[in-house]
């Protein structure tokens, strides 16, 4: 499952040429699906305000640590344990809030795929350390949804302060509805270009 194809691509260059010259000059972004789920879900978690890196090796760290990577075996750690695991104090708390709400029913990730796209915000920002931008990743990355934009992410803001004449939020919320119904492969390229011109590769 994806959500970047040639007809869409064709479609959004039509809607702003930007998008053709980053194409041009770096080729088209990578596959950036993700399986829906718990992992993905932590995984997300973990890269809130931090680089990719530094999330990936902090994940790795945590799955390799416990004997399987679900909500009951990491409700099992003490304090000490994620610390030893590189997971600063706060992300213990919304990776156990998470995990609990798993296991006691509040929240059903599967059923998540069914549901629309503003139930699932709905669903989500109840969890403790889950906000919009942790919920517009999920959607895009593991759901698929094709017209999300997280106006909250630093490298989407900066690059469209760098290739767009928006340079405030306000004036950006209103610049992104001309890649309606498009936003989130927008949102990819934008990425895409970000990643690229400062040599950092994409990491899923």
């Amino acid at each position: 499952m994806g959500i970047v194809n040639k007809t869409d691509r064709e479609l959004l260059f039509r809607k702003d040429p930007i998008f053709q010259t980053i194409h041009d000059q770096y080729g088209p972004p990578p596959e950036m699906y993700r399986d829906p789920g718990f992992t993905s879900l932590c995984k997300i978690i973990l890269e809130q305000q931090v680089s990719l890196a530094s999330a990936r090796a902090h994940f790795q760290r945590l799955h390799d640590y416990v004997p399987k990577f679900e909500p009951t075996y990491l409700l099992k750690l003490t304090d000490a344990e994620m610390r030893e695991c590189q997971i600063s104090r706060q992300k213990t708390v919304y990776l156990r809030a998470l995990s609990q709400a798993l296991l006691d029913g509040s929240l059903d990730l599967q059923k998540l795929e069914k549901d629309t796209t503003e139930t699932v915000r709905e669903k989500l920002i109840r969890i403790k350390g889950i906000g919009v931008w942790t919920t517009e990743v999920y959607l895009m990355f593991c759901l698929g949804r094709k017209d999300i934009f997280p106006l909250g992410d630093i490298a989407l803001v900066r690059t469209m302060r760098e290739l767009t004449e928006a340079k405030t939020k306000e004036t950006m919320a209103t610049y992104i509805e001309r890649w309606q119904p498009l936003r989130s492969l927008a949102a990819f390229y934008l990425w895409h270009y970000y990643l690229k011109k400062r040599n950092r590769p994409f990491i899923p």
